[in-house]
């Protein structure tokens, strides 16, 4: 009988290559741009309901005079709801910043090509940005004209006109502006250059608190040049032709 030859072995599987570094970092790199778009869009959700305590713009100002050796703590803001705060102080913004504001959709296109062509021509002018715009840029980033940071405001402004009632926008506007050095919103304002709250402010004062922007270490409200009181009383009339007290119906 013819003997029985032992099986073949099977050959030894390899063991199993470690997983590369370049393709865990490829992973996290295509993760990254999904986790900004959930991580910022929860950011613009909660600060519908949950007023913002600073905006990254305050905390520069900080850092800046920090490194210029000032090491006080010269953030001045009392924040109050747009029901607390003169029907005067919104309306003037808009009457000065963006009158427009009601019906865009965070971007004023006529605006900005104006602008634009002005620049190409080498007039100095200011730019197309609404209050949304603005709003945008003052909470969540920082100043300068790259590239980037133009992409991630417009990015911040859809959020916001998305996420947030046109009311709600002017009330954070009107609480993280800077009127003056270190002083942010309104009833900072108030009490800083007329010794009252912002409930109690009229036209005329509100007027003059947005005549000095966007340019408040430039102008003064306390001591208003002749430029100031000039854009204060235009301000004013615009004021009166976008329907005075009763222009914050239109954006409830």
């Amino acid at each position: 009988m013819q003997g029985l030859s032992a099986p073949t072995p099977e050959p030894a599987e390899a063991p199993a290559a470690p997983p590369r570094r370049g393709r865990r970092w490829l992973r996290w790199l295509i993760a990254l741009p999904f986790l900004f778009l959930l991580a910022s869009t929860l950011q613009v959700a909660v600060l519908r309901f949950v007023d913002p305590p600073f905006s990254a713009f305050m905390l520069i100002r900080q850092f800046e005079a920090w490194g210029e050796g000032d090491f006080g703590f010269r953030l001045a803001q009392d924040w109050r709801g747009l029901d607390e705060i003169s029907a005067d102080v919104p309306v003037a913004l808009v009457a000065s910043e963006d009158q427009k504001f009601a019906d865009h959709f965070g971007f004023d296109l006529a605006a900005i090509e104006k602008a634009h062509k002005n620049n190409e021509r080498g007039r100095k002018v200011r730019g197309g940005s609404t209050i949304s715009q603005q709003t945008a840029k003052n909470l969540f980033l920082w100043g300068g004209r790259s590239w980037a940071r133009k992409g991630l405001e417009a990015w911040y402004t859809l959020l916001i006109e998305t996420l947030w009632p046109k009311h709600r926008i002017i009330e954070v506007y009107a609480n993280i502006a800077e009127f003056g050095d270190g002083v942010y919103g309104a009833q900072a304002a108030a009490r800083t250059y007329f010794g009252k709250d912002a409930s109690r402010l009229g036209p005329g004062e509100a007027a003059r608190m947005a005549a000095v922007l966007p340019n408040p270490k430039r102008y003064s409200i306390a001591k208003p040049g002749p430029y100031v009181q000039r854009r204060a009383a235009a301000i004013q009339r615009q004021m009166r032709n976008i329907g005075g007290d009763g222009y914050l119906k239109q954006i409830e």
